[in-house]
């Protein structure tokens, strides 16, 4: 029987409960900096397209590294990688203490782009790799539901903190939690994990145009490449958007953050084992990113909310707030997105991880999926951003949804072709007489 246990219990595992650090530290991080980036936009006062750039500069240079990297983890020490990352986001943190303007901000993001993948893509791979047989769901399903819960740790705390003491004090703190995971996975992991690979044999180009030829695999990184334009959008702008067009303080903006975070990190684990169950993947995808559709299509709600709902009083921490309608619409509509994730994301990890093993090359297959993603990442928040400042924000948010709702209708056709495919190939072996002559 499936049940949300499951996933507290494989903190038994030292090298699992090591794992589960690294997307902690990770999540929370980048939460925090996605609330500090919204203070950051309405201090300098940043246009649309600036404001797109915060989350271009980011995926650029992850857009440039994965393959790389991808053929690095396959073939090289992947704890090694997994401990420069954490070395990395110590150099981001102090280089946050230091803006001045908003072209710090974008080089920073840059930097910091390099420190997530090296985390998001070793870590993730290696979860892949060590998990036991007939268990992956269960294992990445639950790798995900954690960083969830420090994703949410990130919305509340951190922009908690945020509020109540600034920027400084808030990245010593994100500082202290990346030194302590540090120390966990150098004490816990095992060395070289998952085993190294021949590089002649895994991560050159021939294995990732090997790996495009999967049906499934190609259909999985054709979606998100179109889906990232919208999603980006949503992640990059929905704090910008609750902070400029309603001046909703930073504390506030972390419980609308939270909202998805927290339906994301109580299902996410409990999905991942339905996956193992019924099987048929694809289907969590494509319902997941419909309802994530649905979700950002919402958004622009809150612009009649602000007007229409009575605003509600909230006195925490002996400080007191009025939330008005957006703040109402936007958690409304964020926690829709957590449900959608949930539904998406152990599947669309499992199957990369799944075609991936056909030539032994997880981590190739996860960099295909992380590029895959960059492409629109890079294109999407400079896009949104621009038509923000030229048309209106609401219309900005409608547009991503239009990318999200043509990238789930192309991936639920590709998919179903793909699946069938691959059931007909399983078939095959047994229906066809051997060959006698």
């Amino acid at each position: 029987m499936t049940r949300f246990g499951n996933s507290i219990g494989l903190l038994r595992n030292k090298e699992f409960a090591a794992l589960a650090g690294t997307a902690f530290a990770r999540s929370q991080a980048f939460s925090t900096i996605l609330i500090a980036l919204a203070l950051y936009a309405d201090l300098f006062g940043t246009t649309g397209f600036v404001e797109g750039l915060f989350g271009t500069g980011f995926a650029l240079v992850q857009l440039l590294i994965v393959l790389p990297l991808g053929r690095k983890v396959d073939t090289g020490n992947a704890k090694r990688y997994l401990l420069a990352g954490f070395a990395i986001n110590v150099v981001v943190f102090l280089g946050f203490m230091l803006v001045e303007n908003a072209i710090h901000i974008v080089l920073i993001r840059m930097v910091q782009g390099l420190g997530a993948s090296v985390l998001w893509i070793t870590g993730a791979t290696i979860i892949g790799e060590i998990s036991p047989e007939g268990e992956r769901g269960r294992w990445l399903g639950s790798y995900n539901q954690f960083a969830s819960f420090s994703s949410l740790s990130g919305d509340v705390i951190g922009g908690y903190l945020l509020y109540a003491y600034g920027f400084t004090e808030t990245y010593v703190v994100l500082t202290v939690v990346t030194i302590a995971t540090f120390l966990l996975v150098l004490s816990f992991l095992r060395d070289n994990p998952g085993g190294q690979k021949d590089p002649e044999e895994a991560g050159g180009m021939e294995t990732f145009r090997s790996l495009l030829g999967l049906p499934m695999l190609r259909a999985l990184a054709t979606f998100r490449l179109t889906f990232s334009v919208g999603k980006m959008a949503v992640i990059i702008f929905l704090p910008i958007y609750a902070r400029t067009s309603f001046g909703i303080s930073a504390f506030a903006i972390g419980w609308i953050m939270a909202g998805g975070k927290l339906t994301k990190s109580l299902t996410q684990g409990f999905v991942g084992d339905l996956t193992d169950r019924y099987g048929s993947k694809h289907h969590f995808v494509t319902l997941g990113a419909f309802l994530y559709g649905v979700g950002t299509a919402a958004i622009p709600l809150a612009a009649t909310a602000e007007g229409t709902l009575d605003p509600v009083t909230v006195t925490y921490f002996g400080d007191t707030q009025t939330l008005g309608g957006a703040f109402f619409a936007l958690f409304g509509a964020y926690s829709m997105l957590g449900i959608a994730d949930s539904l998406r994301l152990p599947a669309s990890m499992a199957l990369f991880v799944e075609e991936g093993e056909e030539y032994d090359s997880v981590a190739s297959a996860m960099s295909l999926r992380s590029i895959s993603w960059k492409v629109g990442q890079i294109a999407g928040p400079v896009l949104v951003g621009t038509t923000m400042d030229f048309v209106t924000t609401e219309a900005g948010f409608l547009l991503a949804a239009g990318f999200i709702a043509f990238a789930t209708t192309a991936f639920a056709w590709q998919a179903r072709g793909a699946y069938r495919a691959g059931l007909a190939a399983e078939a095959t072996p047994d229906d066809v007489a051997p060959d006698t002559d």
